[in-house]
């Protein structure tokens, strides 16, 4: 017997809470130098520069810097995307004419994630805001864009956004945010049901039955389809939220045109690696996480 539609929703969020902060914890060093090579490209010759010179600066814990926003951004976004994922298989079943419950296909699936996106950027957007900022404050200090010597905490980030531009500044980047999520998730979903079909398929089994590493590589491969489609659109978001820091208010299109008559198409494309090392082992986490924990709550409930 499924558990009731409330209770199925207080699963689902659960569950994405707990993939989130697998998700994070498994990949937060490497995420800080996506974010420093994206918005200061210029300063690294690439990922194991930019660990090097960070761990020299500001020590280990550089690598760490905006983890607890990262942590509720995570979080948040996770809880709500798979919260909404599951809201949103119920919404194409009913478009598409399906009894509830019914199972859907990899690509039905996939749209179902990448409306879901739409909500969860709303959770995410401004948590990442602050963790970009905290992550790229050395290079706005060095690079003269802010003034040295500030206090990086996630207090004061917030208190600067709310004190220059009121509650809406941690919005900024939404749009990017929105325009990112909508087809990465799609990636991401798509890529992630495919993967572990095709596992079940060549394993004689369900879905369900393929094993921890099948289910954590399939986790990763979603991650890996969806960071190389929606990468340069990440860059743009990252110099939006960073840049506003200085005072900068650019918008998408203009950020996005300014990257490629001043740097070139590559400068999109600075910080893809260590993000690509992430994906594997943090959407991996994120998926075990998120399924176990979805499963033994599922059982609970059916008990």
């Amino acid at each position: 017997m499924a558990p009731k539609p409330i209770i199925q929703a207080i699963i689902d969020f659960s569950a994405g809470a707990v993939g989130g902060t697998a998700c994070v914890l498994s990949g937060q060093p490497f995420d800080t130098a996506k974010v420093k090579m994206q918005t200061f490209p210029s300063m690294y010759r690439g990922f194991v520069h930019c660990f090097v010179c960070t761990c020299r600066q500001v020590g280990l814990r550089g690598l760490y810097k905006g983890t607890s926003p990262a942590l509720i951004a995570n979080i948040s976004e996770n809880a709500v995307l798979f919260l909404s994922y599951g809201f949103c298989q119920n919404v194409v079943r009913y478009v598409i004419g399906m009894d509830r419950g019914a199972a859907l296909s990899d690509f039905q699936k996939a749209c179902a994630g990448s409306v879901a996106s739409i909500f969860s950027s709303m959770a995410l957007c401004p948590t990442e805001l602050v963790k970009c900022r905290l992550q790229a404050m050395h290079e706005m200090e060095a690079s003269g864009k802010i003034a040295s010597g500030q206090k990086s905490t996630v207090w004061t980030v917030v208190k600067t956004v709310l004190k220059t531009n009121g509650p809406l500044g941690f919005y900024q980047g939404l749009t990017s945010t929105i325009v990112r999520e909508i087809p990465g998730y799609f990636c991401f979903f798509g890529g992630y049901e495919l993967s572990r079909s095709t596992f079940a398929q060549h394993m004689g089994t369900d879905k369900d039955g393929i094993g921890v590493l099948p289910l954590m590589f399939s986790g990763g491969f979603g991650g890996a389809c969806l960071w190389l489609v929606v990468y340069p659109i990440d860059c743009v978001k990252s110099r939006i939220q960073v840049y506003s820091l200085a005072g900068r208010q650019e918008g998408f299109i203009k950020t996005f045109m300014s990257i490629i008559r001043s740097e070139g198409v590559s400068a999109l494309y600075s910080g893809l690696t260590p993000t690509m090392i992430r994906t594997f082992p943090a959407n991996g986490a994120l998926f075990l996480a998120y399924e176990l924990s979805r499963k033994m709550m599922m059982e609970k409930f059916d008990a």
